[in-house]
């Protein structure tokens, strides 16, 4: 149980942290923006490969391959779902100025706000489920969300501040965000310990919701300035950057 808290705290420590920068930092311009979400998107694919997927096959009999290949698409399918109630992240990051002038666009804001929250759930899903699996690719499904939930945080806070909401509203809001990533990594957690058949689907829907996140949202959003030749560099490191950890920490 202790691992569980220490994932838990640790991921919406991440966002915490990545909100207290975003104050000091309320626009960052999009090749800086685009270099290091490019570098999260690949901490991403790693995670979700390494960390979920791969574990995942390997938990199971060869004849029982499609279970894990069901569980991907489900979570895939699931993200999609809520994609078709929620804007895309990448149509309203907030790093333009113009497009929160005034107070008229902050149900928007708040949209975007909602998505980036419900994106958290499967997040913490990944995280706790990884916590019930193999021990050595726990932690790193964990730190690579944790890294990626940094520049996360920091690109909420901007369309806030920018539509006028104020700053303790504000650390609020980043705060019921972060707490809900802690309430995903108990129902992983808690999924994952049910049974052992339902272990490698939870792993494979994990693997699909982060997959479906990085390949719709992240990389997308990475190659819409003109800045995707160094995005797909930092994508390369961060990829790399996660089997160093996950090599070390495994």
């Amino acid at each position: 149980m202790t691992d569980v808290w220490i994932s838990a705290a640790g991921l919406c420590g991440a966002s915490l942290i990545g909100s207290i920068i975003g104050f000091f930092i309320k626009e960052l311009p999009h090749r800086w923006n685009d270099t290091v979400l490019g570098y999260c998107a690949g901490i991403m694919l790693a995670a979700s490969t390494i960390g979920l997927i791969v574990p995942a096959f390997e938990s199971v009999d060869a004849g029982m391959w499609w279970i894990v290949v069901a569980g991907v698409l489900v979570g895939a399918l699931f993200l999609n779902v809520l994609d078709l109630v929620t804007p895309h992240l990448h149509s309203i990051t907030g790093l333009d100025a113009e497009e929160h002038k005034n107070n008229s666009r902050l149900n928007k804001v708040l949209l975007f706000v909602l998505a980036v929250a419900l994106h958290k759930l499967p997040e913490g899903i990944a995280a706790g489920v990884s916590l019930s699996g193999d021990d050595s690719t726990a932690w790193s499904v964990t730190l690579g969300i944790a890294l990626q939930n940094v520049p996360e945080g920091m690109v909420v806070i901007a369309p806030l501040l920018l539509s006028g909401v104020s700053r303790l509203r504000t650390l609020l809001i980043s705060l019921a965000i972060g707490l809900l990533e802690v309430v995903g990594v108990w129902i992983g957690f808690g999924m994952g310990e049910i049974s052992a058949m339902m272990l490698p689907v939870m792993l494979g829907f994990a693997g699909g919701a982060m997959l479906y996140v990085t390949s719709d949202e992240m990389i997308p959003e990475t190659h819409a300035h003109g800045y995707q030749k160094q995005a797909t560099y930092a994508l390369l490191l961060g990829f790399v950057t996660l089997v160093i950890l996950e090599k070390f920490i495994g």
